[in-house]
């Protein structure tokens, strides 16, 4: 005898309607407790997005954070094949493209390379560096229109949607470890790093105007390294401001009132994103630069300087130190912290003269082995 099929029992019309209220319930709470953690709990969500000030919001600041919080909140485009771009800001041609050259060869398709040339057409030995050269402008040390070269490379290195990390370069800039972990250190953490600090003396917030206000106040402004290495929802912050990069344009330049001089490339990003993302960046540059001498620009590496011990010294620092401008001279110093444990700060370093090129390649295979 052939078994009788038993007859399919029918969901009832009232069963599935709860059914669908316990699960739009369920939705709700969840994005409930995602949006309102609990006090021992941080979401990173809402960790991004920005502090309202007492005052009422002007309509520019008000338009600004629409877009900033769009841009944080929206999950990164993950790339099958995700790139570094490198973005070189130097006057004419790079002493150093044979030392890059060796520091990428065998990563194709895993960065990409940009050069924003002010002076002078580079002529290039290395041919990973032909064409590719940007649109440039003319830069003047301490003015606005470093902040704008920085602004016209990250502008042409989005357009690329695998680029997700983006390096801030010079032309004395050289690297510090291979390849691998440098990528890796990048690409393995959601921070973007930024130097950003608070620094009351003649050097920092004695650049502050007034006429800033109120959109940036004195509290709010900071200073760093304008070397930067930035995540992509950061880079697309960067482009698309305009309130507060007009606030530095105007207000913050060489021979203002009072005999000030405020340079816009070591405020800017800092006060920014201080502002707008403080938990998002990591408040130290990981490009290395020694200020020691207390001058007005940071030492400098001739070829007899540059040895094994003093690459390891600064492949090894792994805190990261300010110290404020005023007679007190206080010095801060924090760890490099990568995920919450502590690595080496530095993956590039400035300022090496050219002459250094030689010994440079001599070692770069030893001081860069991880």
């Amino acid at each position: 005898m052939k078994a009788v099929p038993l007859p399919r029992q029918r969901t009832s019309p009232k069963r599935r309607v709860w059914i669908l209220v316990i699960a739009a319930f369920i939705a709700i709470a969840i994005a409930w407790a995602y949006l309102y953690p609990p006090p021992h709990y941080k979401s990173s969500m809402r960790d991004w997005l920005p502090a309202e000030p007492a005052r009422e919001l002007t309509d520019e600041e008000r338009a600004s954070r629409v877009v900033f919080r769009q841009i944080l909140t929206t999950p990164p485009v993950r790339s099958k094949s995700s790139k570094i771009a490198f973005m070189f800001l130097t006057p004419g041609t790079l002493p150093f493209e044979r030392l890059w050259e060796k520091f990428f060869e065998g990563h194709d398709g895993r960065y990409t390379i940009y050069v924003h040339a002010s002076r002078e057409k580079p002529e290039h030995v290395s041919p990973i560096f032909i064409g590719r050269e940007i649109h440039s402008e003319k830069v003047t040390w301490g003015k606005i229109s470093m902040v704008d070269a920085e602004r016209r490379l990250l502008a042409n290195a989005l357009q690329d949607i695998d680029n997700q990390h983006f390096v801030l370069l010079s032309d004395s800039c050289v690297p510090l470890h291979n390849f691998d972990y440098v990528y890796d250190y990048l690409m393995g953490t959601n921070l973007s790093f930024i130097d950003c600090f608070y620094d009351p003396g003649p050097h920092g917030n004695f650049r502050y105007s007034q006429n800033m206000l109120p959109e940036v106040t004195e509290a709010d402004f900071r200073k760093g390294s304008q070397w930067f290495s930035v995540k992509r929802q950061h880079a697309l912050m960067i482009v698309a401001d305009s309130l507060y990069y007009t606030k530095l344009k105007l207000h913050c330049r060489p021979g203002m009132e009072d005999g000030r001089n405020c340079y816009a490339d070591e405020h800017y990003l800092p006060t920014l994103f201080h502002m707008m993302d403080p938990d998002g960046i990591a408040n130290w540059s990981v490009t290395h630069v020694d200020w020691s001498e207390g001058k007005w620009h940071p030492k400098a590496y001739r070829a007899n300087d540059v040895t094994f011990e003093l690459l390891k010294n600064i492949t090894s620092i792994d805190m990261s130190y300010h110290v404020t401008s005023d007679s007190k001279k206080v010095v801060t110093e924090n760890p490099c912290l990568w995920n919450g444990a502590k690595r080496p700060c530095y993956l590039f370093a400035r300022k090496f003269y050219p002459e250094s090129i030689n010994n440079l390649m001599t070692l770069f295979s030893n001081y860069t082995l991880i």
